[in-house]
């Protein structure tokens, strides 16, 4: 998502942080390729028109050209208003209004927009994250099996849906939905449309229908993303005819230009609430501005690689590594697991996308030839080992090297590179339990109520320290120290042919 805009707003604010003190000049060139990178990126000429003004307004203020580093006051102006075109002025976007049990959410949008799946993954997050019961009903009775995929889904997921019963209208469907929501005291339930190819007076006023009688708290429009300035004209259409309080955008990962989401929340003025990034159930994310404005401008996303770590570590696992890594002890049952964690937080490519400056190094793994295939070699390397060896890898002599490389379909090179990425990790790990970086990280990660905002500030400073050019105690800008910039143990291992 916003992979075209990130990388065109990047080349000009390079060109534009090596020149010393900026002339008018200067910044109203530099605003000229913004307001083109943005209608690349399929954000609609008004709201690109609109943005550049406010940005040129204040970038040209004798504080900003006079300033030492005015490149990067120009980035800081570029950034707060991409946050406010994002978010306009509603403190809390992403915050659904599910107070009163059982609070009905209405969900709406042209048909193949992805309005069941999101229906499915909303409800799970509902009921995962937030505690609450839910209940899902379809209220499509024109696409064949509908019903029948919501029912699935939400078998899947562990979520109740309402009992099929053929012959029966949207509006019956709603309002059996609601007596069974009330009686089995669900806090929510969740109403699924149906949906047609283009607007038509028919699925508005089916739409209106079900909304007069659910009167529900939150009208979600679901909308697919790939459809781009489309996708603005369609919310206008249903929030004039219905009234939508949000909306969800699908397919996000397909799409590196992202305009439609620019463009939604200046033209419309409804919140993009979420945002669909993939076909599994979990992948749904809140739409954070601020977040997103920091990834489009290459400023990483500290909070949510925190809450990813939240989510697939164990706070006791987390505890019992922090003890043995204070010890300086580090083997190859440690590396593996944070190999398996790195897939299971999006991989490296997902990993660096959230990182301060390490946005143009996923790029360079990516362009190598990379993928997180290397990941699942190199732990197939670790499992090829005996128990004693994860434990001592000091012990792998050339037999032992030559058995282990076979046993894992890889050359003994591949597992050299292993092992040099295991000596330098347990090397770095040792230095920050000594420092007692490593206690503070954890306790920031799984201490109560997680981190705190000043944590998370000198998270991003720090790590905006390593991204940028020749940080990290001199790396020349490489975090990882390995050769080309990449991961050690990375460089030429299992390199796709």
């Amino acid at each position: 998502m916003f992979e075209n805009l990130s990388e065109r707003l990047g080349g000009v604010f390079d060109r534009l942080t090596k020149q010393g003190a900026l002339s008018e000049d200067d910044v109203k060139t530099a605003l000229r390729e913004v307001r083109v990178a943005l209608l690349e990126a399929d954000v609609s000429l008004p709201v690109a028109r609109d943005f550049v003004k406010a940005v040129q307004a204040k970038a040209t203020g004798s504080a900003v050209t006079k300033s030492v580093t005015p490149g990067q006051q120009v980035i800081k102006i570029v950034h707060d208003e991409l946050k406010h075109v994002l978010a306009g002025d509603d403190p809390d976007p992403g915050k659904l209004r599910i107070d009163n049990a059982p609070a009905p959410i209405l969900m709406v949008g042209l048909q193949g927009s992805g309005k069941t799946t999101t229906t499915a993954k909303l409800a799970k997050r509902l009921h995962e994250r937030e505690r609450k019961r839910v209940l899902m009903a379809s209220l499509d009775t024109n696409r064949p099996a509908a019903m029948e995929q919501l029912q699935v889904l939400g078998q899947q997921i562990g979520v109740d849906t309402l009992p099929i019963v053929k012959g029966e209208t949207p509006v019956q469907i709603a309002k059996r939905a609601k007596q069974q929501a009330t009686l089995g005291g669900y806090d929510v339930y969740m109403l699924d449309t149906a949906g047609r190819l283009h607007i038509d007076a028919e699925l508005i006023a089916q739409a209106a229908e079900v909304r007069d009688v659910a009167n529900p708290r939150e009208t979600l429009l679901v909308v697919d993303g790939l459809t781009g300035q489309d996708a603005v004209n369609v919310a206008t259409e249903f929030d004039d005819k219905i009234g939508v309080s949000g909306v969800v955008l699908t397919r996000m990962d397909g799409d590196g230009r992202g305009g439609a989401a620019l463009s939604m929340r200046a033209v419309t003025g409804k919140p993009i609430k979420f945002v669909g990034l993939g076909e599994k159930m979990d992948a749904l994310e809140t739409f954070e501005p601020e977040r997103i404005a920091g990834r489009i401008l290459g400023m990483g996303d500290i909070v949510a690689l925190v809450e990813k770590a939240q989510q697939t570590l164990e706070a006791e696992q987390a505890e019992r590594m922090m003890k043995r890594f204070q010890k300086g002890q580090f083997n190859m049952n440690d590396l593996r697991q944070q190999l398996e964690q790195m897939i299971k937080m999006g991989g490296m490519e997902g990993m660096m996308g959230m990182m301060p400056g390490m946005g143009k190094m996923a790029k360079q793994v990516q362009d190598a030839g990379f993928d997180d295939k290397i990941l699942t070699r190199q732990i197939a390397l670790i499992q090829s080992m005996t128990k004693k060896e994860r434990a001592n890898p000091q012990i792998l002599q050339a037999s032992r090297k030559k058995r282990i490389a076979k046993g894992a379909g890889l050359e003994v090179s591949d597992l050299n590179k292993l092992l040099k990425m295991h000596r330098q990790m347990a090397d770095m790990m040792k230095k920050m339990g000594k420092g007692g970086m490593l206690k503070k990280a954890m306790a920031g990660m799984f201490g109560k109520g997680g981190p705190s905002e000043e944590q998370m500030a000198e998270a991003q400073s720090q790590l905006g320290k390593m991204g940028g050019p020749g940080g990290m105690g001199g790396m020349g800008g490489n975090p990882f120290g390995g050769a080309g910039g990449l991961p050690p143990g990375l460089s030429g291992f299992g390199k796709k042919k």
